[in-house]
């Protein structure tokens, strides 16, 4: 047994198996514990035998980035073994996800509730934009929520790294309904943006206790993203009418955000704004998110321990296993107090990357 075999077979050794929580064409998640602790961690076991080619590169873009990303807001990786013909990821533990909270009707939300899920989304987002990670799934159901409160982004297995703004990227990412338009449009040239308009619509989700912009299919997608925000002018959005899957929508007045958010502060409604530009280029960054007055006006974010929780576990999680941009295939979809003085980027560290050009 040379010495990889054996880190592999001490880190099997580590980490025992119990119950299943969710499953799906390429992979299983287990509940599974430490041995040598007794603590909950989750197994989440990829069938590499499913892939003519080996493993999926979406596999190893998660393995990858959660091994380089490391921050309160970002799911923690905490080992990688391989048994047989799987590869097995241990993931903290965490039982459940902010779309259960959305969707369990026992919860009221309060300004400050919606303020400190924001601004733990925010966290974990600039790291991963400041360290060239584009995540490219962002939605309720990928921000966990572990067992204090803390909102934890997950699932990288569409996440890239970015750093030549003239390389060609897939459209075919971010769950529909959190899509942006300059992907539905086929926008093949991207960066952090894609990201921010999939955090408006987790915003508005918030505020609404409903999905914002829920469309059936990618024109309904269109359609709908337009009744709600207007269609957008070549003054508004330079240059769109010439992306390659451009198509003539309908022609929809804009409608202001108050109108339907009355409940929002000025603030809110402003970020929001903010969030939901179409120009990908003015679109607010994360960074700028954090220190928009929204997060600084009273009432202060709540503190993650006295946040609303789900009544009920996280049911199971099917789990997918995407198909990369080079295979070229659409996106499956998925069953997903702090002070004005504190810094919003503590306890965060810089991660020190090769980028390639």
């Amino acid at each position: 047994m040379d010495a990889a075999e054996r880190e592999n077979h001490a880190a099997m050794k580590r980490w025992s198996k119990d119950a299943k929580i969710g499953e799906g064409t390429y992979a299983v998640v287990y509940r599974g514990r430490q041995s040598s602790t007794g603590r909950q961690v989750a197994i989440k076991k990829i069938k590499v035998g499913q892939f003519k080619d080996g493993l999926d590169m979406s596999a190893v873009r998660e393995v990858k980035y959660l091994r380089e990303l490391k921050h309160p807001n970002v799911i923690e990786l905490l080992d990688v073994f391989s048994s047989k013909q799987n590869l097995n990821l241990v993931l903290e533990f965490l039982e459940s996800d902010l779309e259960a909270v959305i969707k369990d009707r026992s919860n009221v939300f309060k300004p400050a509730d919606i303020k400190s899920w924001m601004a733990m989304t925010l966290r974990g987002l600039e790291f991963c934009h400041r360290n060239f990670v584009l995540h490219r799934d962002l939605k309720p159901n990928n921000l966990l929520i572990a067992a204090d409160g803390q909102l934890k982004i997950a699932d990288f297995g569409l996440a890239r790294d970015f750093a030549d703004p003239g390389h060609k990227m897939t459209c075919q990412v971010i769950t529909r309904w959190y899509r942006p338009p300059e992907l539905l449009f086929g926008c093949r040239f991207y960066s952090t943006a894609v990201d921010i308009w999939s955090v408006g619509c987790i915003f508005a989700e918030l505020m609404l206790r409903v999905p914002y912009l829920a469309g059936e299919s990618d024109m309904d997608q269109l359609k709908t993203i337009f009744r709600a925000l207007g269609t957008p002018t070549e003054q508004e959005w330079p240059g769109h009418t010439s992306l390659p899957h451009y198509v003539v929508v309908g022609n929809f007045p804009k409608s202001p955000l108050q109108f339907l958010f009355t409940a929002a502060s000025a603030d809110a409604i402003d970020l929001l704004s903010k969030f939901l530009i179409y120009e990908p280029r003015r679109r607010i960054s994360a960074k700028d998110a954090l220190y928009h007055p929204y997060m600084f006006s009273l009432p202060y974010p709540t503190h993650p321990s006295k946040l609303p929780k789900a009544s009920a576990p996280m049911q199971p999680r099917p789990v997918h296993i995407e198909e990369t941009e080079g295979q070229g295939a659409a996106l499956s979809a998925k069953a997903t107090k702090r002070k004005a003085s504190e810094d919003p980027f503590e306890n965060s560290k810089p991660v020190s990357r090769r980028l390639e050009f």
